[in-house]
């Protein structure tokens, strides 16, 4: 079915139909009732929208299973009809399918497979085995009824749609699967416009994740327009070694005559996939806006163009969920920095035999900041839990800085819960020549989409000769293969042994790095440090060894970052052998080294006084450390609200400031909101009464119609981190309820939240509501589907694009609000 489908796609380019949710909304669909529900109560309904699209000429129609999982069908009540709702959702779909007749080939059915709307530990609350079992539900349904593609579509959490691919290809190996994720324009330093998912995940790590874990294409879909989905077309289009798929919005949602309309015209729609197909994509549809009327233009647009024959780049990738690096096949080495590992540090095993990860954090963060590019995480302490720690250790890790991992254990067990508790793609340390291993740990990597470090031993141990480390290598690169994983994901460890016990072996593995890379073109990696063993001034040694191994083909190195001498080495090395054109990342790196260290050493050498602590650990989410610190500053002789304004306060802020320039994303707010409840929950034991009064009353609601609650909840986070008094009514409130509330509560302001472009509308009538009835609360809205435009149009009184901005307004409200009171 697979291959059938995928060649399929050489000749041709696939038209998927467009919005759902539109056509329905057209088609009077009760306002707050379940969409997916009307597959069982209005069938008819649904096949109507299914051969509308059919007649406009599309390829593939979309089963109405976007909700279908079991969170959301809860919300409803209805998750015990899940397996029907799913099974009859295809059933009409493939019905609707079947009626092309004259027009070709009939219609193919996927079944689209929406977030479960809860964010994943430990930004959330789900698990990745309870995410994992809820969609392994719904795909196993909606397979088993038929459907011919599985479609992921608009999520923005990489590790919710990693555990939903996962499901899907345990449920089929066979069936095509799509995966799209949807991006938002981030602001960032010197106004220059990024585009990322709401978690940070910008397009080329979403490719790298989402190519490595089995789906068969990739790409976008809702929130922008063409015009910036376009942009994220092609630079996915540069790296991924998967066909493309997009379905852009038309345009972004404005308010016509009291109804949600989308600017963008069928002629528009038609104009930009002539543009899409010339650049090489393989499927386009149409999502939030577009109708059988925009789906009959883009066919008709792209009916003669043939797909774009596109160019697949060789090279070894991993990812964190922000940031993506690539190395081997000609591209510049990388350092993976090897301090988290308890080997040697008594601090380091006695913390992770506690259950503590203060350590792993801080060595974090040191590596990162020495420029390290990867990070080994070892936690493999004597007495410790190792699968406890290990997820525990990846998730600190992820909290504390942006790079991408390596997970190094020789337990399958510890290896597995530190590839689920991770966010995109790591490498695995190690698999060997040994049966067992290959047998073990080849169909981890393959199954959560990693790369792997390959060992040149097995059973008779290290061979003592170039050629016979060689046909190891060569060993588990058939098995990987064979399996599925590529050969760019396999890494060569030709082992570094010890030279003053070996003195001839050092030579023996630079000819075994030419070697592998001469006859079997694999990514190498080594570490380092080993060489020395047992000689004097270590470091010498050792970047001497640097530097000749990355002359011998060494694309990735395991090093000590602290260590000045090697990262000199290996800086310098980058340029004298052709991997660092025009010396520009050395420049960067050493033009003004001397004036940076004069600036650092003024800095370190004024000590750290508890104030600076306290914003640090607001700034860096340490929740382990704040209560501490909160309890030093109250016995330093600190008031507890002076803890607050002028320490805590000010370290939210510069989160704020550095989530406004897209230097944090939301991930990294939540933990310091998190860490801000922890500290204020111990000064609250502190507070006088008349000591602390609220900066005023907020009342939030997402309106009737919607249970999407996940960005109100950060919103009242925030505002209670800040000093408001938070009234949350919850989801799906009614417009008189949220009225009554406010007037009852007493409210300052109200904040209106949604995320569908079925329920926004619902936001104009709480306002009208609000004047009719001659209650003045300044009103605030905002969510996904919003724009400034329409919270205008609408009446809203302020508008916040994100959760750090609602802070902002909320302010700014307040202060309007006390002005007027004082006139």
């Amino acid at each position: 079915m697979k291959n059938k489908f995928l060649k399929r796609l050489e000749s041709e380019i696939l038209v998927l139909d467009g919005a759902t949710g539109t056509m329905l909304q057209k088609k009077r669909m009760k306002a707050g009732s379940c969409p997916e529900d009307l597959n069982l109560s209005n069938p008819a309904m649904i096949k109507e929208v299914h051969r509308e699209y059919v007649e406009a000429g599309v390829n593939i129609i979309t089963s109405n299973t976007f909700g279908g999982n079991r969170l959301k069908l809860s919300e409803y009540g209805l998750e015990g009809r899940l397996v029907e709702i799913n099974t009859t959702a295809v059933k009409i779909a493939k019905e609707a399918a079947s009626s092309a007749g004259s027009r070709g080939k009939k219609c193919l059915v996927m079944s689209t497979i929406g977030p479960t709307g809860k964010f994943l530990k430990p930004i959330g609350d789900l698990s990745f085995d309870d995410t994992y079992n809820i969609f392994k539900e719904q795909i196993y349904a909606c397979v088993k009824a038929g459907a011919d593609i599985i479609g992921f579509e608009t999520f923005s959490d990489i590790k919710e749609i990693r555990a939903g691919l996962i499901a899907a290809r345990d449920v089929s190996s066979d069936i095509p699967i799509l995966a799209m994720m949807t991006f938002q324009t981030i602001r960032q330093a010197h106004d220059v416009n990024d585009m990322r998912t709401v978690v940070g995940t910008d397009p080329e790590t979403a490719c790298v994740v989402l190519n490595a874990l089995g789906a068969d294409l990739v790409g976008g879909n809702c929130s922008l327009g063409p015009e910036g989905l376009i942009e994220i077309f092609r630079r996915m289009n540069r790296i991924s070694r998967k066909p493309l798929v997009f379905q852009p919005n038309a345009g972004m949602p404005e308010l016509c005559n009291g109804v949600t309309c989308y600017p963008s015209s069928p002629e528009t729609m038609a104009e930009y996939a002539v543009r899409f197909a010339k650049e090489g994509i393989n499927i386009i549809g149409g999502c939030c806006g577009t109708t059988p009327e925009h789906l009959k233009a883009i066919v008709k647009a792209v009916k003669r163009i043939k797909p774009r024959k596109r160019k697949i780049q060789s090279y070894t990738s991993v990812s964190s969920r922000t940031k993506s690096v690539f190395f081997g096949y000609g591209k510049p080495p990388v350092r993976i920095g090897e301090r988290i590992n308890p080997t040697g540090k008594k601090l380091l095993s006695a913390e992770l035999k506690d259950g503590n990860v203060s350590i792993i954090r801080d060595e974090a963060k040191r590596q990162a900041d020495a420029g390290a590019d990867i990070l080994d995480v070892n936690v493999g302490a004597p007495g410790a839990d190792e699968i406890k720690m290990m997820e525990r250790g990846v998730f600190t890790v992820q909290d504390a800085v942006n790079l991408p991992l390596m997970l190094d254990s020789n337990n399958p067990s510890v290896l597995e819960a530190g590839l689920k508790a991770s966010d995109g793609k790591v490498i695995i340390n190690s698999v060997n020549g040994e049966e067992k291993s290959l047998k073990t740990i080849l169909p981890l990597a393959k199954r959560y989409g990693a790369a792997v470090l390959g060992l040149a031993l097995d059973e008779k141990g290290i061979p003592k000769s170039a050629v016979g480390r060689l046909k190891i290598a060569d060993r588990i690169l058939k098995r990987a293969v064979k399996i599925g994983i590529p050969k760019e994901d396999v890494l060569i460890d030709c082992l570094t042994l010890t030279v003053s016990a070996e003195p001839t072996q050092a030579l023996e593995t630079l000819k075994a790095l030419k070697l592998i890379k001469d006859k079997l073109g694999l990514s190498t990696i080594l570490g380092v440090s080993n060489v020395s063993f047992g000689l004097p001034s270590r470091p010498i040694i050792n970047s001497a060894f640097l530097t000749m191994a990355l002359e011998s083909g060494l694309d990735a190195s395991i090093i000590n970052p602290m260590d000045s001498k090697m990262m000199e080495a290996f800086d310098a090395s980058a340029v004298l052998i052709g991997k660092d054109i025009r010396a520009d990342r050395y420049i960067k790196k050493y033009a003004q080294k001397t004036e940076v260290r004069s600036q650092k050493s003024e800095v370190e050498g004024k000590p750290e006084g508890i104030k600076d602590k306290l914003k640090k650990a607001i700034i860096e989410g340490d929740k382990e450390k704040i209560v501490a610190l909160v309890n030093e500053a109250l016995k330093e002789g600190m008031k507890p609200m002076d803890v607050s304004s002028s320490a805590l306060i000010p370290g939210l802020e510069e989160v704020g400031r550095r989530f406004e320039k897209g230097i944090y994303f939301l991930p990294q707010i939540i933990l310091s909101a998190e860490t801000m409840q922890s500290a204020f929950g111990r000064l609250k034991l502190e507070f006088k009464k008349a000591e602390f009064t609220s900066l005023g009353k907020v009342v939030m609601a997402t309106v009737q119609g919607d249970i999407h609650d996940i960005g109100k909840n950060i919103v009242c986070t925030l505002l209670q981190n800040y000093g408001f008094d938070v009234i949350d009514l919850g989801k799906n409130v009614p417009a008189k309820k949220i009225l009554d509330e406010a007037v009852q509560r007493g409210a300052d302001i109200v904040g209106l939240s949604a995320l569908m472009t079925t329920t926004m509308v619902e936001m104009e009538n709480v306002i009208k509501l609000f004047r009719s009835e001659g209650v003045e609360v300044p009103i605030m809205v905002g969510g996904a589907v919003l724009t400034r435009k329409y919270a205008e149009e609408i009446g809203a009184d302020e508008y916040a694009k994100d959760a750090m901005e609602a802070v902002a307004k909320a302010k700014e409200l307040l202060k309007k609000k006390n002005l007027v009171s004082h006139e």
